[in-house]
This record gives C-alpha cells, structure tokens and sequence, in this order.
C-alpha cells in the first residue's frame, strides 16, 4: 500500500489538475472499502454519517473527538487511497486546539481534513470573523511541511445566515491564512457558487446530496469547483434504502428487497483483508 507521503502527493494532483474530482464520503470501513473498488480517487469522512451509524446526532455535543478520529483511522485503514476527515470545528474554540487536532489527524494517517467556522451554539452560530481567521492559521501552522491538505469551511448558509457577501470575505481571510482548499456548503445557487470560485484562487469544494438543485459534475467544474464531496447523503442513502426493504416486510409481507441487495459473496470479497494486499496480483 502507498504510505503517507505517496498519499498525500496524490491527493494534492488531484486538486492541481483540470476539471473536478469527486470524493465521496464513506462513514464506516465497509463503505470505505465499497467506495475504494468502484474507482474513486479520493474519499473523506462525514461526521454526520459516522452519528448516524453510532445512533447520534451530528452534533459537536453528541461527538468527540476521540470518536471521530477513531472512526477516520478505520477508513484509512480500510483503503490505499488519500483519506480527507470531517474535523468539525476542531474540537474546540481556541486555535491551540483546532492545532493539536490538525497534528492528531496527521497522527493517524490523515492526509487532508477540514476546520469550520460554525460553533454548535444556535444563539451565535458563527464564531467572529478574527477568531475564525486565526483558527485556520493555527491550524496551517500545525500542518506546515506536513503530507496534509487543510480545507478551510464557511459555515454561514447552513446556519441561517445566507450573506454570501461575508462568506466569501471568510473565504478570503482564510486562503489568505494559508488554507489549501475553501469550502462552503449549502450555496443556494450555481451563480453563488460560479461567484466563490470567482473570488478565491484556491481550489472550491462544494457539497452535492443537500436539498436544494442536483448539479452535474459537469456543471460544477464549469463552475469552477475543483473538488465535490457528498457529506452525509451517501450514508442517509443507505438508511432509505434499509427502511424500504424493513416497511416493504412490515406492510406487504414480502421480501422482494433481497433482489437488489449486495451478493453475500461480492459483499464477503469485498471486506476481505487479502482484498487491499493483493489488489494487484
């Protein structure tokens, strides 16, 4: 398997390059591994997957750090390909600590991972624009000639305060910082999201499976998205996709949902250890 470094460079052409890449978000090592044999380049945890599958809200109250890192490690341990990780909001207000959870992901194999300026509390959302700013150069500088790629997350549209004026002056202040990637999910629109790739010279990501329009990968990259991930809405697939099969049994008495069910012995090929070590013989 690669290691860290090889990891991290091929992570990072992937966001040099042309076009946009998607990196879809596992939220256990099983789906990690699904994801790894369909031919994706890259994928990223979702902290709001990982709670679902714990029986947890998304929340800073309901997930630690402890747990989310728990849970990045399984993915990266699941794949050889360049895992990015959910951090949250680093885990806490001051920018020592959004540092130490940037060297704590490095730790364990991390090559990329995001800090957002959201503070889990609904009386004040989002933390000001200095403390935010300085939160991300913290964790730069934790990161500094590390084999890791920092994004940095405007929070503002998923909070209730859809001012893109200021999302994009946040954007700006944390390029400015030094943050590799810029991201700001719940963009209304694909002229709010043509205007932040506009507004930045770093790479964008941008979130798709939220409500709202179904943008095409074409589109984006039109756009000028570099990077698109799918947050939580992979792992909520699965959960409709249980539901129907448990109602279709509760209400109808049938179990027709086994004929589009994952084969035992496709699904026992893929979660095999020997899978990863020998995907090349």
């Amino acid at each position: 398997m690669p290691d860290q470094q090889q990891k991290f460079a091929t992570f990072k052409a992937l966001h040099d390059g042309d076009g946009a890449f998607v990196m879809p978000n596992p939220w256990d090592a099983g789906s990690a591994r699904l994801l790894s044999a369909m031919g994706f380049a890259a994928l990223a945890t979702t902290s709001a997957g990982y709670a679902f599958s714990a029986g947890k809200r998304d929340s800073f109250a309901s997930l630690s750090r402890e747990e989310i890192l728990a849970n990045a490690r399984a993915i990266v341990d699941a794949t050889d390909l360049p895992v990015s990780a959910d951090l949250e909001d680093g885990f806490g207000t001051a920018p020592d600590t959004c540092a130490a959870t940037i060297k704590a992901a490095i730790d364990i194999g991390l090559v990329g991972g995001s800090i957002e300026d959201a503070t889990g509390d609904p009386d004040a959302p989002i933390h000001d624009i200095a403390l935010a700013t300085d939160r991300i150069a913290a964790a730069v500088e934790a990161a500094r000639d590390q084999p890791f790629l920092l994004t940095a997350r405007a929070e503002n549209f998923l909070w209730g305060r859809p001012d893109l004026d200021d999302t994009i002056a946040r954007l700006q202040a944390f390029e400015a910082a030094g943050a590799d990637v810029l991201y700001a999910p719940g963009l209304p629109d694909l002229e709010a999201i043509r205007l932040v790739c506009s507004s930045v010279s770093k790479p964008v990501n941008v979130v798709m499976g939220l409500q709202g329009t179904a943008y095409s990968v074409a589109q984006l990259a039109e756009a000028g998205v570099r990077r698109i991930s799918v947050g939580g809405s992979f792992a909520r697939a699965a959960l409709g996709a249980l539901r129907r099969a448990a109602d279709e049994v509760l209400t109808q008495g049938t179990f027709t949902y086994a004929g589009e069910a994952m084969p035992n012995s496709e699904a026992a090929a893929l979660m095999s250890q020997d899978r990863l070590e020998n995907r090349d013989g």
